[in-house]
């Protein structure tokens, strides 16, 4: 592929999109919306901004102030941003957070559309979810929102294990809210409690790892102890991405489960975010053969 002049694709009248996060350079986003934004001819750039807690609220003006049509979230910034925001969609309100905003003339509105990608990437590997049991370990804002769209998406049972850290309070928040407002049965567990962990997978249809496990520095860490957590028809979904293949992943495959990485959730995420932002719908299939 030849190169393009920036004259060709940056224009006087050109949208600007951005992701706020730290570290962010390592991000597959850009490439991700620039490729769509080429494909269907739009007058869009995305571009990356290294934004932690410290410089966001100063951020968040700015980038209402320059009109920016819009822009994602990642972290440490999902939860902080939502105290700069206009509006919260009813998913960010439950999990008091956001990971895309977009600007409607000054007025900001934040969602989250990490789960409504990881909901697409399970129907995209051919996995039914609605009426089955998962468990899901982590209980930031990523996982969070797989929890919550699971839940109100008509999943019958959802376990999550956290480890007794600053997240688990609001994971017991979240736990009662979707209790709640779903017919979803939601229990949260200690994940230092394997006997729980090991009797919950052993009854669960699916199994998504939401932590950052596998990702650099932690690539040899695993959220479960051993292979023996695992069982053949148990499907598994690490969210991570990069590397493509974690530790979790080549165990699950040595024991023969469905698997697969995070590359589905972030491309449908993407997706989501790319319709509100543009009305369009992103060309995934283009764009998954420049990804995948």
């Amino acid at each position: 592929m030849g190169k393009i002049a920036i004259t060709e694709r940056v224009t006087g009248h050109t949208e600007l999109i951005g992701l706020i996060a730290y570290p962010i350079r390592h991000s597959m986003s850009p490439t991700m919306h620039n490729e769509a934004f080429k494909k269907l001819g739009l007058d869009y750039v995305y571009v990356c901004f290294e934004v932690d807690n410290s410089t966001l609220k100063d951020t968040v003006a700015g980038l209402r102030a320059m009109k920016v049509r819009g822009w994602n979230v990642s972290m440490p910034n999902k939860g902080p941003i939502t105290e700069y925001l206009d509006n919260l969609s009813p998913v960010s309100q439950i999990i008091g957070a956001c990971n895309t905003v977009v600007n409607d003339n000054g007025v900001l509105t934040g969602t989250i559309t990490d789960g409504v990608g990881a909901m697409h990437s399970l129907k995209e590997e051919g996995v039914a979810y609605v009426g089955k049991k998962m468990t899901i370990i982590g209980a930031g804002g990523a996982a969070t929102a797989i929890q919550v769209q699971a839940a109100l998406d008509g999943a019958r049972e959802i376990s999550i294990f956290n480890l007794k850290d600053k997240f688990f309070a609001h994971a017991e928040k979240i736990v009662n809210d979707l209790n709640e407002r779903t017919d979803c049965r939601v229990t949260l567990f200690d994940l230092a409690d394997h006997a729980a962990l090991k009797r919950e997978l052993d009854s669960s249809d699916i199994y998504i790892d939401a932590t950052s496990c596998g990702m650099k520095p932690l690539e040899d860490v695993v959220a479960i102890p051993d292979k023996s957590y695992l069982r053949p028809d148990l499907v598994v979904m690490d969210t991570v991405y990069a590397p493509r293949e974690t530790k979790l992943m080549k165990w699950a495959q040595e024991v023969g489960c469905h698997t697969f990485n995070g590359l589905g959730m972030m491309l449908y995420q993407g997706a989501a975010a790319f319709k509100l932002w543009t009305g369009k719908e992103m060309p995934v299939e283009h764009i998954k053969d420049i990804l995948f």
